[in-house]
């Protein structure tokens, strides 16, 4: 918690997630979870027994929207900010941002309220020069990059079997399972909506690597019984009997004698 003049800040810094999608094959590598926006939270604490104005300032007003911008707390009470990031076409190169926010507060009449607030009030309360004490506190902007762990094994490396890839990618899958399991716990308590989208995304990769494993298996499965059908052919022609060649063989043989001796 940070101390202002008249109000305790929580936290000073306003906090905005990147969700970075690396190394996911169903979307491009470094894909950003762009076109959503983003929000970031303030409590703002009265440590005053008076009653405190307060007005958001950023110098980009563009790009966010803050809910409320202006308000009054009541002694020894707190107010709620909620700062939300616009859409954004394309993620910072650096994840770094200049932008920054000025909050300023001020002792007002004893029972004033925020439906009482005009533009009028706040150009007076918050004028300097009418000799009013204003505080200010300055908050910076934070990206904060969230990489999920990609679920997708490894390929299987080369020279080893169909078989023993399909086995050990199956133990992988499961222990992936289990280690994506236990990290959903965690990002589902600090942000149901970034925990709801890395899931789809986890769950969208892991289908698409188990039917990657089931075509393979049935590929596998049909060389099989191509090389077993082979092999009953090639058995059924040597057991219990001659070949078709020796019968023939045979067959000229005891023509060309029956000749020799009808001419004799």
């Amino acid at each position: 918690m940070n101390e202002g003049g008249f109000l305790d800040i929580d936290p000073k810094e306003l906090k905005f997630v990147f969700i970075l999608l690396i190394n996911f094959r169903l979307v491009m590598d470094r894909a950003v979870e762009l076109k959503k926006q983003s929000s970031s939270s303030l409590q703002l604490i009265n440590k005053t027994d008076q009653y405190v104005a307060f007005k958001v300032k950023t110098t980009n007003p563009k790009k966010y929207c803050v809910r409320p911008n202006t308000g009054i707390v009541l002694p020894s009470a707190t107010c709620d900010v909620t700062v939300t990031m616009q859409a954004q076409k394309e993620a910072p190169p650096d994840m770094q941002c200049k932008d920054k926010f000025l909050l300023q507060s001020v002792i007002v009449e004893h029972g004033a309220m925020t439906k009482d607030i005009t533009s009028e009030m706040l150009n007076h309360q918050f004028n300097k020069e009418s000799g009013k004490v204003v505080d200010e506190f300055k908050l910076r902007v934070v990206y904060v990059p969230f990489s999920p762990p990609s679920p997708v094994p490894e390929e299987a490396e080369e020279g080893s079997s169909p078989r023993s890839s399909i086995f050990e990618n199956g133990a992988q899958s499961l222990q992936t399972h289990d280690s994506v399991t236990r990290s959903h716990e965690l990002q589902k308590e600090k942000s149901p909506e970034i925990f709801f989208f890395v899931y789809h995304m986890q769950t969208l990769a892991m289908i698409s690597k188990l039917t990657e494993e089931k075509n393979t298996a049935i590929q596998f499965n049909q060389k099989l019984r191509q090389e077993l059908d082979l092999l009953r052919k090639e058995s059924s022609m040597h057991q219990g009997g001659f070949s078709i060649t020796f019968v023939v063989l045979v067959g000229l043989l005891g023509a060309l004698i029956g000749y020799i001796i009808k001419k004799s």
